[in-house]
């Protein structure tokens, strides 16, 4: 087909356009590979012009790597740093009940509309962000979602927005720039303005990468860690206003940190929404290894929260310093991984290798914490050989560097389940 595409500055007008829509239904249910795009492409192109076509081969490419995100992804639109930078759906519908009793919500930096879908499920929300391409898409998002008629989108620099009739707040502040990924730690708008929205609107929640602070908050704040399974995905402050109340001590001081004083923190787990929070309790016993090894979960690390994990679990740590804990019997919980120690020596290559030759280990999954040591060449100086697999955990116990040979337990029902 000769002609030219109508749309050089905005593809997603073309992508919604008669042809664009036909196209892209026509792609649906293809595989997205390097060799079907090539082919696929070359044939389109003979009724489609070529930047439409390439338009939508990328579009369905971004789609079907979005699946894991989003239910309804086949129906959406994306850029690629905005779907990687948007919150899963899961999380986000996790997200959305803190703001129960709310009426009107301000999503800032709302990029394709990830926190928006499940905000604008339970209320009118205004949608802002200066990237006018994601406002479109957030727009034709909530769309798919079948909300738009909820959705207000306004372009603006966030920190320039009127929040005159706005009860809440939720902000994603970008990772991103221009130029490419900002430093670990650093956002635009800063944290430090986003923290400062709390002065305008009470209720405020921001998006965090995982690896922030815990006292990277103001006392009052709540910082939870979101996992799915034990993928640690990102944390949410959230203001006094949104904030579970401080019921105990964060944790003990060896497992803790700094001190946290007035700040709550708060792990969860989904896809089910197990959730541990500070609780009160004595100091956490510290003994030689045990027949059971508890691995928590990292959101349970992140905030904190490995005392209140061992004193659920009755469980105890190996070392004072290390979040590794042990039972004398299985602990099934959503918040560790249970393992069954086979063998505990002192670290040594040579004892460790002879061991794991005598229990038939061939192949190791190597956990390390506590214990300096590159992982890949550790597994090549063992030169395993057999049929059986394992878990080697290179730590400390009671100070001293430490090996523990573990299998797999299978995956019980979790007695030790906690839910908001």
């Amino acid at each position: 087909m000769t002609g030219t595409w109508p749309y050089p500055a905005d593809p997603l007008a073309g992508l919604t356009s008669a042809a664009g829509t036909a196209l892209l239904g026509r792609l649906a249910g293809q595989e997205a590979t390097p060799e079907t795009a090539l082919r696929l492409g070359a044939r389109l192109r003979e009724e489609y012009p070529a930047a439409l076509v390439a338009a939508a081969l990328s579009q369905h490419e971004l789609r079907i790597a979005a699946q894991g995100k989003f239910s309804r992804a086949a129906g959406m639109f994306f850029t690629r740093d905005g779907l990687e930078q948007a919150s899963a759906e899961l999380i986000s519908r996790h997200r959305a009940p803190r703001y129960a009793g709310a009426g009107r919500v301000a999503d800032l930096c709302c990029g394709i509309g990830g926190d928006l879908l499940a905000l604008a499920g339970q209320h009118d929300v205004l949608a802002v962000d200066r990237d006018p391409v994601h406002l479109r898409m957030a727009l034709a998002n909530a769309a798919a979602y079948g909300v738009a008629d909820r959705v207000t989108v306004r372009q603006a620099d966030v920190r320039e927005a009127a929040l005159d009739g706005v009860d809440a707040v939720f902000i994603d502040p970008a990772r991103r720039s221009g130029r490419g990924r900002l430093r670990p730690g650093d956002s635009e708008p800063p944290l430090a303005w986003c923290l400062g929205l709390a002065d305008r609107v009470p209720r405020v929640g921001i998006k965090a990468a995982p690896g922030v602070a815990r006292d990277a908050v103001p006392p009052g704040w709540e910082l939870e860690f979101v996992a799915v399974g034990r993928d640690l995905k990102e944390a949410t402050a959230w203001s006094p206003a949104l904030a579970s109340p401080v019921t105990g001590p964060v944790t003990s001081p060896a497992l803790a940190g700094p001190a946290l004083a007035g700040r709550a923190t708060r792990a969860t787990v989904l896809p089910v929404g197990h959730t541990l929070v500070p609780q009160p309790g004595p100091p956490v016993p510290v003994a030689p290894p045990g027949p059971y090894l508890l691995d928590p979960n990292p959101a349970v690390t992140r905030a904190g929260l490995v005392a209140e994990l061992a004193r659920a679990a009755g469980a105890w740590q190996i070392d004072g310093r290390i979040a590794f804990l042990c039972t004398e019997t299985p602990v099934a919980t959503p918040f560790a991984r249970t393992l069954r120690v086979t063998g505990s020596l002192p670290w040594n290559h040579r004892a460790v290798a002879a061991r794991l030759r005598e229990l038939g280990i061939g192949a190791v999954d190597i956990r390390r914490r506590g214990l300096a040591g590159d992982v890949d060449q550790v597994r090549r100086q063992l030169k395993l050989s057999g049929p059986g697999r394992a878990t080697l955990v290179m730590t400390r116990a009671a100070d001293r560097p430490w090996a523990l040979i573990c299998t797999d337990l299978p995956a019980p029902a979790c007695p030790l389940d906690s839910r908001r």
